[in-house]
């Protein structure tokens, strides 16, 4: 019989499975977390549960916050448990499952963001911390810049007193703390963007700039926004990693997160108003962050995109199953090796050889159980922020990019919304209605996937990567997937 996770029955819990060895009901609130979903759980959540396990900084507790309706689902499912979250740690032939406990309550969701702008007004909370996904920051995807012209923006800055989105309800609450002479939080992203914290300066202060200059100053002077670079492979949780959940281990959890054993978290040590002591849990902190981020993004998101859509044409689900191919780990290898590493700048302390072979070998992880639906979504936000500016460095260096144009090539080829075989793919990504007419256009006509300007930028004026891409694409069409990777491999797709 598995025992359902809740602070009562933390004692009837199975010796095997970790848990808090803090009295939970002593922590108090420093952090407000919004988008509380698996990677937060398994990240931040995980490295804040070490150090209260270490009896500090119980004032460091999480606060769970959403601004979509489908924020809701997850707080009613922590709700019913404590706020607690079962981590189980995959590896083969040493799973470890541990119950982690550092978040503390979870503001009500709301259509207005008022609940949060009233939880904010808590001194005691510090920074408010954010993993509301790549394409949740407001940006232009062919410039990387701010873009006052969102709708999400203009709404938010003609209803400041009801604001919906995320940075709309940040603006309010630190206008409240102004005005109530209270020091304001830090704000800290923990997503997948470069610059991380950069970005979001400029998304707060650029939403102010439409409303109010003298708070747009304010935001810009007084609120500090540290950059960071997280990483963890956490998998989406289904009924498969519930009931693996129930029967190895027996426990019952409404949301278990299901993750690999490596995870890491770089930060610049930048937190006027205090931060907990995560450098004692294996927290880096250094003013190099940027440098630690690039590697990142451009080998390991970049890495993921490069076998997502491969994998997706020729029908693989896993993600181990698609690097154990080996056309699609041939790709992987030779894109990584002669075209993204050799333009990913010097990280302090970091051998890029050998943290691509960390990487290759994360993927091929077959106990995590990641899928390739998950790494092929949202392509038109990954993209620009993964795959083009490799691209574009080399463009400027005069190199080729014939493995890069096959990378966007296999991204249209994908957008078209069938697989080699025929079969349907479900088009996981917020642009769908322009990328699918788009690129079944490009079936005839490559460039009108390139006309995506707002995707692809000053890299559709470039003669060398429409010639590869067209190229790269009419044998996706005419030849399939398979042989397109063995023509690339074998230096006879051009």
């Amino acid at each position: 019989m598995a025992h359902s996770v809740s602070l009562a029955n933390l004692a009837s819990v199975p010796e095997a499975v970790a848990r808090p060895r803090y009295d939970h009901g002593r922590l108090r609130a420093g952090i407000l977390h919004i988008g509380v979903g698996n990677f937060h759980r398994a990240h931040q959540a995980v490295y804040l549960d070490d150090l209260f396990n270490e009896g500090k900084d119980h004032d460091w507790a999480i606060v769970g916050a959403g601004v979509r309706q489908s924020d809701t689902a997850m707080r009613h499912a922590l709700e019913r448990q404590d706020w607690l979250t079962t981590v189980v740690e995959l590896e083969p032939g040493a799973n470890r499952a541990r119950i982690s406990g550092s978040m503390i309550d979870f503001v009500p969701v709301s259509e207005n963001g008022q609940a949060i702008v009233a939880r904010l007004d808590d001194p005691a909370i510090r920074i408010v911390s954010l993993t509301v996904t790549e394409g949740g920051y407001c940006i232009d995807p062919a410039t990387g810049a701010f873009n006052p012209d969102h709708p999400e923006i203009r709404y938010d800055a003609a209803h400041m007193d009801m604001p919906r989105g995320v940075f709309g309800v940040l603006l309010a609450a630190l206008k409240r703390r102004r005005d109530r002479a209270l020091a304001p939080f830090t704000i800290m992203s923990c997503d997948n963007i470069p610059h991380n914290g950069g970005v979001t300066m400029e998304a707060v202060a650029g939403l102010a700039d439409l409303v109010d200059p003298a708070l747009a100053a304010y935001v810009r002077e007084a609120v500090a926004f540290p950059n960071s670079m997280v990483d963890r492979i956490t998998p989406a949780t289904t009924d498969r990693e519930r009931t693996l959940l129930e029967e190895r281990l027996g426990v019952a959890d409404n949301w278990p997160v299901f993750c690999e054993p490596f995870r890491q978290w770089v930060l610049e040590d930048h937190f006027p108003a205090g931060r907990p002591a995560l450098e004692e849990v294996g927290v880096t902190f250094t003013p190099h962050v940027a440098a630690f981020e690039l590697m990142k993004l451009r080998i390991l998101n970049g890495g993921h995109a490069a076998i997502a859509y491969p994998a997706g044409l020729l029908g693989i689900h896993f993600v181990h199953v698609a690097m154990a191919d080996p056309l699609v780990r041939g790709f992987l290898d030779r894109l990584e090796t002669q075209e993204i590493i050799p333009h990913v700048p010097p990280v302090p302390g970091v051998d890029l050889a050998d943290y691509y072979r960390l990487i290759a070998n994360r993927f091929a992880n077959p106990d995590v159980g990641d899928t390739i639906p998950r790494l092929a979504q949202d392509g038109s936000n990954r993209q620009p922020k993964f795959i083009l500016p490799s691209t574009r460095d080399r463009l400027r260096a005069g190199a080729d990019v014939a493995g890069l144009a096959l990378e966007s090539a296999l991204w249209c080829r994908y957008c078209a919304g069938t697989t080699d075989n025929g079969d349907v793919v479900a088009l996981n990504d917020p642009n769908a209605e322009r990328l699918t007419p788009a690129a079944l256009a490009a079936k005839d006509d490559p460039g009108a996937f390139l006309a995506l300007r707002g995707i692809f930028g000053d890299i559709a004026d470039s003669q060398l990567f429409r010639a590869r891409f067209a190229t790269a694409l009419t044998s996706l069409w005419r030849n399939g997937t398979r042989t397109t990777l063995q023509l690339y491999l074998s230096g006879d797709l051009a």
